[in-house]
């Protein structure tokens, strides 16, 4: 059976929008900004995985998984070079991790790693020493360990299962920093304030609250993602004391209205400054449905007639009228919520309704699709 649906019927008149925005509750600075240099570095290598029931790399098909292990075998007195390998519990793998600000020697952290070649699953496997190294290609931590993965998988002669994904793992504290990242935060003269969500509002509110907490203006909004601290004289050389008490500010931010949507899954997010003028909105759906049942026409007996196929077809139209309605000037997330509800139509169907609303220039938010 075939269904075919539309939209029917849509109508939108609108006027102009009056009514103060609610007030969104305050937030840290700590939450609201990060302060700049004080941040992760990632870091990368490449190494082996051993100890694999089997299910490692085919060195055959996988040349640099062969060529590695023969280099590393030859770095450790054993000659394999022209000698036929088959081993398959040795896998070539990815090692991924993030090195975290003021890292100091001998701290441990935690690695992710990743088959590369055709491995099935790195279930039980050892990853041996393997440089870690930054953007600049200096050496930072090296990692070692016994894996974890959560994903397994398992197959016979006419059935497989896989649960997860058994080609990555991690391992728990599984790297040893070996190179700190020179960074005198204590000795700054100025700091520089991230905004996580740039706005002029905000940025402004921030720099206000930390003028009044130290009573100098040594705060400045730069731009909508930046705010400028000069260090005061009695925070000079101590910076992390500045930033305790920074921290801890509380700021009201300015969200600007916007509504996000997520075609593909259907996914419709509102923030709370979202606006409309009034609006009276109707939608309906016109479904087709056609089936199709064949019936077998038999001869009459002792006939010379043959058998033939007769189709059957049966169509039926369904057309669902709904009543057209109104959300009014002005109104609450929740009162938009609830009139679009009201219409008991799906994800789907709201999300033709919004931007058909926001091109007749009813609805005071910018539409953004993922």
């Amino acid at each position: 059976m075939r269904i075919i649906s539309g939209i029917v019927a849509f109508a939108v008149a609108f006027a102009p929008v009056t009514g103060a925005a609610p007030a969104h509750a305050a937030s840290r600075i700590k939450d609201l900004a990060s302060i700049e240099g004080v941040r992760q570095n990632q870091l990368i290598g490449y190494g082996l995985i051993v100890g694999l029931n089997g299910t490692g790399d085919t060195l055959n098909n996988i040349p640099f998984t062969k060529q590695s292990l023969q280099a590393m075998l030859e770095r450790l007195g054993v000659n394999v070079r022209n000698q036929t390998m088959r081993t398959g519990n040795v896998a070539a793998v990815m090692v991924t991790a993030n090195l975290p600000p003021f890292g100091t020697q001998g701290t441990r952290i935690d690695v992710t790693v990743s088959a590369m070649g055709d491995a099935k699953s790195l279930q039980g496997g050892t990853l041996l020493v393997t440089p870690l190294l930054g953007a600049d290609g200096n050496v930072y931590a090296v990692a070692q360990g016994s894996l974890a993965i959560s994903g397994f998988s398992a197959e016979g002669d006419a059935a497989k299962v896989t649960r997860g994904v058994p080609t990555v793992g991690r391992i728990a504290n599984g790297a040893i920093i070996e190179r700190e990242i020179e960074f005198a935060l204590n000795r700054l003269p100025n700091l520089r304030l991230a905004l996580r969500n740039p706005d002029f509002t905000t940025a402004k509110r921030i720099a206000s609250a930390i003028n009044d907490f130290i009573g100098s203006a040594t705060a400045e909004p730069i731009d909508p993602s930046s705010v400028q601290l000069t260090v005061p004289k009695q925070f000079a050389g101590n910076v992390v004391a500045l930033l305790t008490e920074i921290e801890q500010l509380q700021v009201e931010p300015d969200i600007p209205a916007k509504i996000v949507i997520d075609e593909r899954s259907g996914i419709i997010v509102m923030g709370r400054d979202v606006r409309v003028s009034t609006v009276a909105v109707a939608q309906g759906n016109l479904t087709v449905s056609i089936s199709e049942a064949p019936q077998v026409s038999q001869p009459a007996p002792r006939s010379r007639g043959t058998t033939q196929i007769v189709p059957r077809t049966r169509i039926g139209i369904q057309e669902d009228g709904r009543k057209l309605a109104l959300v009014r000037e002005g109104v609450s997330l929740q009162q938009l919520v609830d009139g679009l509800n009201a219409l008991g139509i799906g994800p789907r169907d709201m999300i033709s309704i919004l931007q058909a609303i926001k091109a007749a220039g009813a609805i005071q938010a910018d539409i953004e699709v993922m």
